[in-house]
């Protein structure tokens, strides 16, 4: 590991091993996330990545080892501990997961309507302010099939935002998007972790986005089921001592 950060992290993964039934996916995975910073899940098709992510948000209970969000131990908690713990992240998956039948407006709601309980006008301008800062502001009123798929993920990002969460994350945020739109996303990230000191773990496969907005990075292995090496990417493709880690970050310059 390359990070010689003297801050406690904001998440600490000690030992992970992951599963589904008696088919193993992950063996031994540790890593740190520092406060503030954007740390890049990434590997082959294969490698655990989206399966180390559900584990990270408390959707896949790990067959060993730890995840600590500061000092409280998510899987160690009580179901109402973990699910206070898990109110301090937000989630962006693939297809932003919103719900159709609501505007933006009503979808970046609902999290305030269901954890808070502020009033319906103190909602509403919370609301209007998160579609604001992801460049939705004039928004509020259209429904997610009126908006193009770079819209869509900006939305879903502001619904994440609704309750101020310390770190966000992002399953593939570039999937299906084109390239400009892809680009537009990756800068409203360093954006936001410059302005509003958001922690962000990505996964993702694009390097573009990949070296545009990762501070830090893991790479995870399919064949031997591990984390190999953590460091940034940059970094990685210039000394990494293993030879899959230095062909996956340079891929597209020998094609």
């Amino acid at each position: 590991m390359t990070n010689g950060s003297s801050q406690s992290p904001v998440l600490r993964v000690e030992n992970l091993d992951l599963s589904y039934g008696d088919y193993e996916v992950l063996s031994g995975v540790s890593f740190e996330v520092q406060d503030g910073s954007c740390l890049v899940v990434m590997g082959g098709s294969g490698c655990g990545k989206s399966t180390l992510l559900k584990s990270l948000v408390g959707l896949l209970e790990p067959s060993g080892g730890e995840v600590f969000f500061g000092s409280s131990n998510l899987w160690a908690s009580s179901q109402e501990d973990s699910e206070a713990i898990l109110r301090g992240v937000g989630v962006l998956f693939q297809g932003g997961a919103l719900w159709s039948a609501m505007n933006l407006l009503e979808n970046v709601s609902l999290p305030l309507e269901t954890y808070t309980e502020l009033s319906d006008s103190e909602i509403a301008r919370v609301a209007e302010y998160k579609l604001g800062l992801v460049g939705l502001s004039g928004y509020e009123e259209f429904y997610p099939s009126q908006l193009s798929g770079g819209m869509k993920k900006r939305a879903g990002l502001a619904r994440a935002m609704a309750l101020d969460p310390q770190i966000l994350f992002f399953d593939e945020p570039s999937a299906g998007l084109d390239p400009l739109s892809s680009r537009r996303l990756d800068d409203l990230i360093n954006e936001l972790k410059e302005s509003l000191g958001i922690t962000f773990v990505v996964v993702s496969h694009e390097l573009a986005s990949i070296f545009e907005i990762a501070d830090d990075s893991i790479f995870l292995d399919a064949k031997s089921k591990t984390l190999l090496q953590q460091g940034s990417p940059a970094w990685l493709l210039d000394n990494s001592e293993h030879d899959h880690v230095r062909s996956f970050l340079s891929r597209d310059s020998s094609s």
